[in-house]
Parts: C-alpha cells; structure tokens; sequence
C-alpha cells in the first residue's frame, strides 16, 4: 500500500457554470445523495440519530431535503466539481 499519496485534482478554478448549469446542480445534488443512501441501506445502514459504525446507524439516511445545509454543501460540491470538470476536458453539456 504506497503511503506517500499525493491527490492532484484536476484544477477547475477557472470553469465558472452558467445560470443553467447552476440549477443543475441542486438536482445532481439530490441524486448523488440518493444514491449514497441506497448503497448504505443495501450494506445494511440505517437511520439513527448519531453515526454509530458498529450497528451501522447513519444520521444522514434522510431525504435530501431535511438534511442540514452543511451535508447539503458536501453534496453539491461534488456536483459542482463534476459539472466544472466535464467542461474543462473539453464536453459541451446541452438540455
């Protein structure tokens, strides 16, 4: 196991997302969010007030919509990232 990793993201500083692409966002969100939960659940996760890892308790095994924004930010960084990502290797995103 090498244990001088040194992640080297993509650098995206410089993408900035148009209006529609922003709306995406909040929708990507969700989904990603939807399917963290559904991959926990099916590893046998469930609900509970505090993170336990033993008895698999997640407080987060909520709908997208109660969680608080702090979860909320994790999750559309990600799809934020994503979008910006996309557009620097050169894709075009179209609806």
């Amino acid at each position: 196991m090498t244990t001088n990793y040194n992640p080297k993201p993509i650098d995206t500083s410089d993408v900035v997302l148009t209006d529609d692409l922003n709306e995406l966002v909040e929708k990507m969100a969700e989904n990603v969010h939807e399917i963290w939960a559904q991959s926990r659940m099916k590893q046998g996760w469930t609900y509970g007030p505090e993170r336990n890892d033993e008895l698999k308790h997640h407080p987060c095994l909520i709908p997208y919509g109660e969680l608080p924004e702090v979860e909320k930010d994790y999750d559309r960084d990600t799809a934020v990232e994503t979008l910006k990502l996309i557009l620097k290797l050169g894709f075009k995103i179209e609806k």
